[in-house]
């Protein structure tokens, strides 16, 4: 597997490693940036190393590579965070699942717009993509609005099924999309 999956003018998007859990616990322990997955709860080491990186780490049949990237700033080799772009069956690259989670720091830069928009024209130009697809809850309107700068549109709101509910989770889901067919009318 290539060190590198993707690179774009100021991001490199890698393989996680071992190696990467300090990290991912610095950025998951950041109550501002687990607000709208868990409610700004830290995730503990435990978790990281037995739950969070093997699911980082995990290789997809139909490209026989991973579906998250280690998001990292070109040219310092800064951490930024993480990028999804997992297709949703197992055998079949049509649909992917779009997502990012950067730290703080990263935040009102662009990086997570620049990551997205690299990796749909990747999907759609040399993964065989038909169709990419993005939730967020309603209320995350950062996270809504790089969703619509990447290219994708309002699909549907939806109530999901969470464990416990957190602070927004009232106003429910929503998703976004962009097929291949829009993305080449673009």
């Amino acid at each position: 597997m290539p060190t590198f999956f993707l690179e774009t003018d100021r991001l490199v998007l890698r393989a996680f490693t071992a190696a990467d859990t300090d990290h991912l616990l610095a950025l998951d322990g950041d109550p501002e940036v687990m607000r709208f997955i868990n409610g700004g709860r830290p995730t503990s080491r435990e978790i990281v190393e037995t739950r969070v990186l093997p699911r980082l780490m995990r290789d997809h049949p139909c490209w026989e590579t991973r579906g998250y990237w280690a998001a990292q700033e070109k040219t310092t080799g800064t951490f930024l965070g993480w990028f999804e772009f997992r297709p949703l069956e197992e055998r079949s690259p049509a649909v992917v699942e779009l997502g990012y989670r950067l730290n703080r720091a990263a935040w009102g830069h662009g990086y997570a717009t620049e990551g997205s928009r690299a990796l749909i024209r990747k999907g759609f130009t040399d993964l065989g993509v038909e169709r990419v697809t993005a939730n967020t809850m309603a209320v995350n309107t950062r996270s809504r609005r790089v969703m619509e700068k990447s290219g994708l549109c309002f699909a549907r709101n939806f109530t999901g099924d969470w464990p416990e509910a957190i602070e927004g989770s009232e106003h429910g889901e929503v998703e976004y999309e962009l097929t291949r067919t829009a993305w080449e009318q673009r």
